[in-house]
């Protein structure tokens, strides 16, 4: 059961339609930890140009779906309320298997540390328990 359904996730993060890459928040540890789902469809605006014959969910659409995963984390404490979480920096970033139309993606991001408006996210995206794409996200709260 999800802990936060589309409609509150969008009270939560500032992204909308067709940007939103997040249907349910299944755990959520404020300020901490976040786990997300993305259920994979073939109706995604991306999936007409990428690729035409052979639909792959981009890798930088994933990492996008990580960092609003980990958004979710930061900015569901009490004092970020309002707030927006930027990207900072991308490191590490490996994409292990292709994401594809039907895939349930399980997006998960920790909190590894943070001072002041700054932070820095571990994330894993699984399908199926497998790793997908990893990063080290680092984001600015404003």
């Amino acid at each position: 059961m999800a802990i936060l359904s589309a409609k509150e996730i969008m009270e939560l993060l500032p992204h909308r339609q067709p940007f939103m890459l997040l249907d349910t928040v299944e755990e959520l540890t404020p300020g901490i930890r976040a786990v997300a789902k993305k259920c994979v469809s073939y109706n995604e605006p991306f999936f007409q140009g990428h690729f035409p014959g052979e639909p792959v969910m981009p890798g930088v659409l994933i990492i996008e779906a990580l960092a609003q995963t980990g958004a979710a984390a930061i900015l569901s404490l009490p004092e970020n309320k309002g707030k927006t979480a930027y990207f900072a920096a991308i490191e590490m970033a490996k994409f292990k298997r292709k994401v594809v139309p039907g895939d349930v993606l399980m997006l998960e991001t920790e909190i590894i540390r943070q001072k002041g408006a700054m932070g820095i996210g571990m994330a894993t995206a699984r399908v199926e328990g497998k790793v997908a794409a990893q990063a080290k996200l680092t984001f600015a709260v404003s």
